[in-house]
């Protein structure tokens, strides 16, 4: 296998930052990422970004929010009435805080954007959602997946 396809399992290396140059995640000083190329394990732009790459190869590419986690949503930030979040919680949560609600599907992991006595403001766009994201990432293996 020279060249990185889809249904590959490949190995990375990889660094994203924001436009100001702010690193917001990295696998340097850890163990490589691991994924299956068109798996749906990745962001949609980074599963891209490593097809037709070699091992040994590395690359810098921008991607544009909606190749990313996605544009921001506004229908997703809304107000959950206080009596309707178990006593232990509403009583201690603070604007920043994160919160994770059952969903059918898994857990969102939600933002918490504004605290009043009666409400709770709810954020659950990913943090990261309506921003380019810049990576560097070298490929380190390619497997066929067995």
């Amino acid at each position: 296998m020279s060249k990185v396809e889809k249904g590959h399992k490949v190995t990375v290396h990889y660094t994203g930052s924001l436009d100001d140059g702010t690193i917001f995640d990295s696998s340097k000083n850890r163990e490589p990422l691991e994924f299956i190329v068109g798996g749906g394990m990745v962001i949609e732009g980074f599963d891209e970004m490593v097809i037709g790459m070699s091992v040994g190869d590395t690359k810098k590419e921008t991607l544009p929010s909606h190749k990313a986690y996605g544009d921001r949503r506004n229908e997703l930030v809304g107000d959950v009435p206080k009596n309707n979040i178990p006593e232990n919680i509403r009583d201690n949560v603070a604007k920043g805080d994160k919160l994770q609600i059952p969903q059918p599907n898994g857990i969102a992991i939600v933002t918490v954007i504004n605290v009043t006595d009666d409400a709770i403001t709810i954020d659950a766009n990913p943090e990261l959602a309506g921003k380019d994201l810049t990576f560097e990432i070298e490929l380190v293996e390619i497997k066929e997946v067995e």
